[in-house]
């Protein structure tokens, strides 16, 4: 399993595991566990579409790639997926670059088990940004204390 590389506590809490980072393509994996399933005992959309957008946002700034700057990060700017079948057991995305410009990155990512099965599909746009998010940022909290 190689590191993430750039540090996104919600990608730790899930337990995502980056599999591939390279020439346009990632590959992202998770373990299903019973705190990620939904009421049925599945794995929940939330967590299906997370695991989709991290693959899609790392297959978008990923080494290897004409004109890839590995110093700019990405950002969402719109996602649509579709849910094909019920997610259970170890799951991995794949994700890549549909196409590029210097500001936006058009990507794709499925999601299959471990037979091979499409569990989903997703079309993401990335907005690159200049600079990397820096570790260690403190999280602000909007309350009556602050």
């Amino acid at each position: 399993m190689m590191k993430f590389p750039i540090r996104i506590p919600f990608v730790e809490s899930l337990g995502l595991e980056l599999l591939r980072f390279e020439n346009g393509e990632a590959d992202i994996a998770i373990d299903l566990r019973e705190e990620l399933c939904n009421s049925w005992s599945v794995m929940h959309g939330g967590v299906t579409m997370t695991l989709l957008d991290v693959a899609m946002a790392h297959a978008a700034r990923s080494p290897g790639q004409p004109g890839v700057d590995d110093a700019r990060g990405v950002v969402t700017i719109e996602m649509k997926t579709s849910f094909m079948r019920p997610g259970l057991g170890r799951l991995v995305a794949h994700g890549r670059p549909l196409q590029r410009t210097t500001s936006f990155a058009f990507c794709e990512a499925w999601l299959l088990d471990v037979g091979g099965q499409r569990i989903a599909h997703a079309t993401g746009t990335f907005k690159f940004l200049k600079g990397l998010p820096a570790d260690g940022r403190k999280i602000h909290r909007l309350n009556a204390s602050d």
